[in-house]
C-alpha cells in the first residue's frame, strides 16, 4: 500500500514538473496594443463596423492598419481615445452617430419567429418560438441589428430615458459668443 502512494506521489510530482515547465516554455504572449485598443472599444459585439466582434476589430486596427472611425456606438469619444492611444490623426466618424436608443417589441403585434433573438449579438432578447418577445433593458446595447429580420416591424428603437445618475451638465457656450452677445445692444 505504501509502495502504491509513493509510486502515485511521484507520477503527480512529475507530471506537474511537466506542466509547470511546459507552460513557461510555451506561453502565448498576447498582443499588448490589441488588448488596450480592445479595452477601448464599447463591448457591444455588434459588428456594425465590419467586424464580427470588438476583438477582431482591435486585432484589425493594430495589425492591418484599419479605420478607427468604424465604431458608432463609442462614437467620437471612442475614435478620439484611439488616436490618441494609436498616436493617428482623428478622423470623422465613417456611420453617423445616434442617440443611444433601446429596442422595445410591440407585443401585441409580435410574432415569435424569433428571428430578432437570433440577430441579437448581446442575448437582450428573450421569447420563444410563437410567443412573444420582449426586450431586456439594462442589456440592449442599442446596435440596431434586431430590427432588420423582424417581418412584421415590431422593433422601434426608444431614446434611452434620462435619469439622474446618467445626466451630464451641458457645456457652456463658448466665451467668444458669450462676449458678442453681451456688446450689442439690447
Amino acid at each position: 500500500m505504501l509502495s502504491a502512494i509513493l509510486a502515485i506521489s511521484l507520477l503527480a510530482s512529475a507530471f506537474g514538473a511537466l506542466l509547470g515547465f511546459a507552460s513557461i516554455r510555451y506561453r502565448v504572449e498576447g498582443d499588448p496594443i490589441v488588448e488596450r485598443i480592445d479595452q477601448l472599444l464599447p463591448q457591444t459585439q455588434c459588428g456594425q463596423c465590419g467586424y464580427p466582434g470588438c476583438k477582431p476589430y482591435a486585432e484589425a486596427i493594430a495589425r492591418d492598419g484599419a479605420a478607427i472611425n468604424l465604431c458608432p456606438p463609442g462614437g467620437e469619444s471612442v475614435m478620439v481615445a484611439l488616436a490618441d492611444l494609436l498616436d493617428r490623426d482623428p478622423v470623422a466618424l465613417e456611420q453617423e452617430q445616434r442617440a443611444p436608443g433601446i429596442a422595445v417589441i410591440d407585443e401585441n403585434i409580435c410574432i415569435g419567429c424569433t428571428l430578432c433573438i437570433q440577430a441579437c449579438p448581446v442575448d437582450a432578447i428573450l421569447g420563444a418560438a410563437k410567443q412573444m418577445h420582449t426586450v431586456i433593458a439594462k442589456e440592449c446595447t442599442g446596435c440596431e441589428l434586431c430590427l432588420p429580420p423582424c417581418p412584421v416591424d415590431c422593433i422601434v428603437m426608444e431614446p434611452i430615458p434620462l435619469e439622474l445618475e446618467g445626466w451630464i451638465w451641458p457645456e457652456p457656450p463658448d466665451s467668444i459668443e458669450l462676449s458678442a452677445a453681451a456688446e450689442q445692444p439690447a
